[in-house]
Formats: C-alpha cells, sequence, structure tokens
C-alpha cells in the first residue's frame, strides 16, 4: 500500500497542547505506579496529536523482508527538493519498536509508531519501520536474528527510493533498543563480520535484559530470554561496549521519567563506552519525559530531541 503526501515544513509540526504536557507533569512522578495505563494514555494523546502532523512523501507498507508474517516493513520515502539536479543518495533510519519482549507492533496505533518515520522523511532521512517475531513463541535470539535480515534486506533494496546503502542508522526504544544493541553488538550476527551500520540510537532502550524485583516486566524477560541470567547477559547491549559497539557512533537518550532501571542501565553503557573509547558518546536525558513521550512526541513542534537526532546521523559521532 502506498501513500502520497504532499511537502511541509517544520513549521506545520503541530505544537504540543497545555493538555498533553498536563498529563506529562501528572503522570511522570508516578510513571513505575501503573506503566501499562500510563503508556495507554499518553499514546491516546499523542495518537489525536499526531493526526494532524505533517507526512510528508510517500509511504510504502508491510513490505516482506523475510518469511513469517511479522517479518514486515514500511518504508518512508522523502520528496526530492525540487529543482535538484543531480540526486545524491540520502542517509536511512531503521526504527525497531518496543514492547516488552512479547507485544508490540511497528504501527501501534494509526499515528504511533510511524510518527518517528514521518519526522525523518520530513528531514529527507529514508525511513524504515521494523516489525519482528516476538516471545513465547519467538525466544533469543529469534529478534535478534529479524533484525539482521531487516538489515540485509534494507542494504539490498534501499537504493531504489533513493537510500544510501553505506548510511544506514539503526534506531530501537525500550525492547526494540535492545534488539538493536544486540544486533549491532554481537558480529555472529553481522553478514560477513560487518554489521552495515553507520550508527546505532538506543531510545529508552533496555541496554541490560535482567529479571529482578525491580523489574515491572522481568517475566517478560524471562519469556523471551529463559531464566538463565547468563543468556540475558549474552542478549544485552551493554555486553558489546568494548566488542562490536566499540567503534559504532553511538547516541543514548533516557527520558527523566522511565522504566525502572532503563535510565540506570543506559548509565553503565555510557560509562563503559566512554571508559573504552576514551570519548563519551552521545547522551540525551530529556526533562519532563516519559518512557512513552520520548518517542511519541518525535514530528511535533517541541523539536529538540529530533534536531539531535538529525543531526548525529549528519554528521555521526
Amino acid at each position: 500500500m502506498t501513500f502520497h503526501r504532499p511537502p511541509a515544513t517544520s513549521a506545520d509540526a503541530p505544537a504540543v497542547p497545555d493538555s498533553v504536557r498536563a498529563l506529562m507533569r501528572e503522570l511522570g512522578p508516578v510513571w513505575g505506579r501503573d506503566i501499562k495505563d500510563h503508556t495507554r494514555r499518553m499514546i491516546e494523546a499523542y495518537d489525536v496529536l499526531h493526526a494532524a502532523a505533517p507526512k510528508v512523501g510517500t509511504r510504502e507498507m508491510d513490505l516482506s523482508y523475510g518469511p513469517h508474517e511479522r517479518n514486515r516493513l514500511d518504508v518512508h520515502v522523502p520528496p526530492w527538493p525540487e529543482g535538484t539536479g543531480t540526486r545524491k543518495a540520502r542517509p536511512v533510519l531503521m526504527f525497531v519498536h518496543g514492547g516488552a519482549f512479547v507485544d508490540g507492533e511497528k504501527n501501534r496505533t494509526p499515528e504511533i509508531y510511524a510518527n518517528v518515520l514521518w519526522f525523518m522523511a520530513r528531514h529527507g532521512v529514508v525511513g524504515v519501520n521494523v516489525e519482528f517475531r516476538l516471545a513465547p513463541e519467538h525466544p533469543f535470539p529469534s529478534a535478534t536474528q529479524d533484525i539482521a535480515a531487516a538489515v540485509a534486506w534494507v542494504r539490498r533494496h534501499v537504493a531504489q527510493w533513493g537510500g544510501d546503502p553505506d548510511r544506514i542508522f539503526l534506531m530501537g526504544h525500550s525492547a526494540g533498543g535492545t534488539h538493536a544493541g544486540h544486533y549491532a553488538g554481537d558480529s555472529r550476527f553481522h553478514p560477513r563480520g560487518r554489521s552495515g551500520l553507520a550508527g546505532l540510537i538506543l531510545v529508552s532502550g533496555r541496554v541490560r535484559a535482567e529479571a529482578g524485583a525491580e523489574n515491572p516486566n522481568a517475566r517478560r524477560v524471562e519469556a523471551y530470554y529463559g531464566v538463565d541470567a547468563r543468556r540475558m547477559e549474552e542478549g544485552s547491549p551493554v555486553t558489546y561496549a568494548t566488542q562490536g559497539l566499540a567503534r559504532l557512533p553511538v547516541m543514548l537518550a533516557v527520558a527523566q521519567y522511565e522504566n525502572p532501571l532503563i535510565d540506570v542501565h543506559n548509565a553503565e553503557l555510557y560509562h563503559a563506552l566512554s571508559a573504552h573509547r576514551r570519548r563519551s558518546p552521545r547522551f540525551m536525558w530529556l526533562a519532563g519525559h516519559n518512557h512513552t513521550s520520548i518517542i511519541a512526541h518525535l514530528n511535533t513542534a517541541d523539536a529538540d530531541f529530533g534536531m539531535a537526532l538529525l543531526d548525529f546521523i549528519r554528521n555521526g559521532a
């Protein structure tokens, strides 16, 4: 399925209304008390807002990158600027959704998570929205295998939409950050020993898989990894800070109000990368935001995070 949209400018991005900001202030300090309900309320608020957001270019939906019914992706293609002569290949952003390992899809609602890719397309980046297999039917490392297959598919095909196969940035949110980070770090899943990535972006990613008492999604973690702590360590992005992630440009972002321990574990990864590289990776702490709004607000007039993402894509580490 293909959708065509007229060009839009940054001024077209909808302002976040006071009612949504008030909801964020209400839920932030109590976020961890009922994550499921608070997530639902944030998604519903931003879903309505994004219905009026700019949607630029072309979207091709449900393209197959593998044999399973969830091996699907959407491609968001930016329009070429008017009067462009030679068309230079454009960077590519692949987005991997969250869902605590057992849930989620690339289009959670009509607007979320496509808002991430509409934002990228509006700014000249080819966007790819990736879906993958879920636990418990498909345990570790199924999702990493799917990410590997999706990256390989994009490298083969993205040039037909004007994308540069040598400038693919992989971005994951929540559990999607776990899978994205594991793929990027674990060379066993790389074709010919190369990840095929120009950079990695982890947004509120669960970069350490664990099932401790503080983790409200502990049973869901176990549904994917099992109960063996060694298997969780094997699938954790922090494990690869001095290996596959050592030289890859990395950007980390967390919200002020996170699901328990996500910010702590991102700080652990930040420190590990910094200590090994002797230079810190990019890091953003988004004041006032929560685990859901950090991703749902992209493509609104609240553009600081989006502009930082674009700067990373254009300029790297």
